[in-house]
């Protein structure tokens, strides 16, 4: 993707099932847990940038010993600052010359030597970019079946509703966010839960040393879950630890949120992205499964391992994005369906460019589209082979040597044009300084394309703001001199906000919405936009339910042919030479090459919860009214 879009946190959970002396027999260290949890945070760490964390539970240590510890971090490199500061200790005790090599040592003396890790990283679409917002969060208390970790990615559209929960409970939240509002929601239910088994144990004659262990065994981490998420609306993978050694994921209904965990007799491991695990893990595809939507993942302190119902699941919305552009692009399913989404865009550009592939260069943009790319000449190739067969037909015997030769070599031209400068991304992450550097992140390749002649087709994977489009790319391409440049984008256009955990709060933002905007205004159509506004504004004090998704009448009066060209028209810079012509995927194509993952709200407005309708309706008032805020 060209446009910088904050999107999915990470998160990486290790349950150690045998004792250290195990893992430093079998693999000569007692430090294998810790390595895993570094190699899946280390392999996710697309997800998130903003700032990482990981907790280590220790389920047997005698009172007295602090047996939860945490690190966070939000420097510029979050995973190594948690684990340079992780390594510390052992360093340190290593200088006195302690024996950091000792299980029991480690375990009694070293802070993250446990049976529990729990490691995140963020990207924030909610609230400033302090440690305070940095998972996993914590939730202390004295009694051990009572301490509550927690670790997600999620957004939650309805936390002011969830909020005024947790008052009429009682309660005073530190603080107004989706997550404080999830730890204290699942943090009441763990005490009720707490408390129900205390006075149990009680009743029947138990003393309080007894009750303890007898709570952590029975705690009925179902029950807690189901109680706990049963108002939620929104995408959730939530991760949870609790002080005495049990721990689950959770997953939402509609499986917006991604989650998979494999585990053997020796260990649990549950993360964002199948092929994370794969490749940590060392094991086949088949062995790593999803926790399914509605599902949650429990372990038990004793190792026992379940998958339990926690909400009804509805009819499946996993996120399309997460196909197109979010998730590692290794994992097979996806490299699959993001080659069929460049192979299904190719008949439609072979229109564009009107079968000429004497003058045109195709290539991409990099790095995330290059799986489309693939797809797309693959599709061009199958194409050139039909014409081939049928023009050596038409020649029935009678063409000449040269004549088959010019037929059969014929293949489209294929180069890497534009070169991204990743280091210099990474500087430029933080929006202030973005525009003003943002023509600087691409380098481009000299003397492929021949001036004022040949055709360059570019394929990237989505355009949504289009700000590096015109600012950097078009530029960029515009110097080799081309007679046109086409634009393609395996993704429809998108046009309407996410809630459900990637940063496109603001209609304003989209490409697509301020092509509409300005179609309607050039037609004359300006009562479009009064009219939307004041249902929306109708709409304003409704519950959530009963609120409509009124902003696709901006769209509607538009194919997505003129939209394109109207956002060609706005993307193109003032002294741009090269025609410039923009192409997108259908939204039937988007679904025949993600079949199973039919979450489609950013491009169709068809959102799969109630807050998601109070979102876009939120988001559209804010545009008219020109507030600078996010919707939710």
């Amino acid at each position: 993707m060209s446009d910088q879009i904050k999107h999915e946190c990470g998160i990486a959970l290790i349950r150690l099932l045998k004792p250290l002396s195990y893992y430093k027999e079998k693999y000569g260290t007692w430090r294998y847990g810790l390595n895993k949890l570094y190699l899946l945070m280390e392999k996710q760490h697309n997800r998130g940038q903003d700032g990482a964390g990981m907790v280590c539970v220790k389920d047997h240590l005698d009172p007295g010993s602090s047996y939860i510890n945490r690190i966070r971090s939000i420097k510029q490199n979050p995973i190594l600052d948690v684990f340079d500061k992780v390594n510390r200790p052992l360093k340190k005790a290593a200088r006195k010359g302690m024996d950091v090599e000792n299980c029991d040592w480690a375990y009694q003396n070293y802070p993250f030597a446990g049976e529990l890790y729990l490691g995140h990283l963020r990207y924030g679409t909610f609230g400033k970019n302090s440690i305070d917002f940095v998972h996993p969060v914590m939730r202390q208390n004295n009694w051990k079946s009572r301490n509550l970790v927690l670790a997600g990615n999620f957004n939650l559209t309805n936390t002011d509703e969830l909020f005024k929960v947790l008052i009429d409970l009682g309660q005073h939240p530190k603080a107004y966010t989706d997550t404080v509002t999830a730890l204290e929601k699942v943090g009441h239910f763990l005490d009720e839960e707490n408390q129900l088994l205390f006075r149990k144990y009680k009743n029947e004659g138990y003393n309080n040393d007894d009750i303890s262990p007898l709570i952590e065994e029975n705690l009925d981490i179902q029950n807690i879950l189901e109680r706990a998420t049963k108002d939620w609306d929104g995408g959730y993978a939530m991760a949870g630890l609790i002080g005495h050694g049990d721990a689950f994921l959770v997953r939402d209904p509609l499986g917006i949120r991604p989650a998979f965990y494999y585990h053997d007799d020796e260990i649990v491991v549950i993360a964002s992205e199948r092929p994370v695990i794969q490749t940590v893990m060392n094991v086949s595809w088949e062995k790593v499964k999803e926790v399914a939507p509605g599902d949650a993942l429990i372990i038990k302190k004793n190792g026992y391992v379940s998958r339990q119902m926690i909400r009804a699941p509805h009819k499946r919305s996993s996120c399309s994005f997460e196909r197109i552009y979010f998730s590692r692009g290794s994992d097979r399913d996806i490299y699959r369906e993001r080659k069929e989404l460049g192979r299904l865009l190719s008949s439609t550009i072979l229109e564009t460019i009107d079968y000429d592939f004497e003058n045109t260069v195709f290539s991409y943009i990099p790095n995330t589209s290059e799986t489309a790319f693939y797809g797309m000449i693959e599709g061009i190739r199958e194409y050139l082979t039909d014409w081939k067969i049928e023009k050596l037909k038409e020649g029935n015997g009678s063409m000449t040597d040269d004549d088959i030769k010019r037929i059969i070599s014929l293949e489209p031209k294929v180069e890497k044009i534009a070169i991204k400068d990743v280091k210099l991304r990474t500087f430029i992450a933080d929006d202030a300084s973005r525009d003003d550097l943002v023509a600087h992140v691409y380098d481009v390749t000299y003397g492929v394309v021949r001036n004022k002649v040949d055709t360059l087709v570019v394929i990237d994977d989505s355009i949504v703001r289009g700000t590096t489009l015109k600012n950097s790319i078009l530029r960029i391409l515009d110097r080799l001199h081309p007679k046109k440049i086409i634009v393609v984008s395996s993704a429809p256009q998108i046009r309407y906000p996410d809630c459900y955990g990637i940063d496109m709060a603001r209609l304003d933002k989209f490409i697509a919405f301020n092509a509409a905007i300005e179609l309607l205004k050039d037609k004359g159509k300006e009562d479009v936009i009064e009219k939307v506004y004041r249902k929306c504004k109708e709409q304003e004090n409704l519950s959530k339910e009963e609120m409509v998704n009124y902003v696709r009448e901006i769209y509607r009066a538009f194919t997505p042919e003129e939209i394109s060209t109207k956002i060609a028209e706005l993307l193109k810079p003032d002294e741009c030479e090269s025609e410039v012509e923009i192409v997108y995927q259908s939204i039937e194509n988007l679904h025949k090459a993600c079949p199973n993952d039919t979450g489609d709200w950013y491009f169709t407005g068809n959102y799969p919860t109630p807050g998601g309708n109070r979102v876009v309706n939120s988001s559209f008032i804010n545009y008219i009214e020109g507030k600078d805020e996010r919707a939710y």
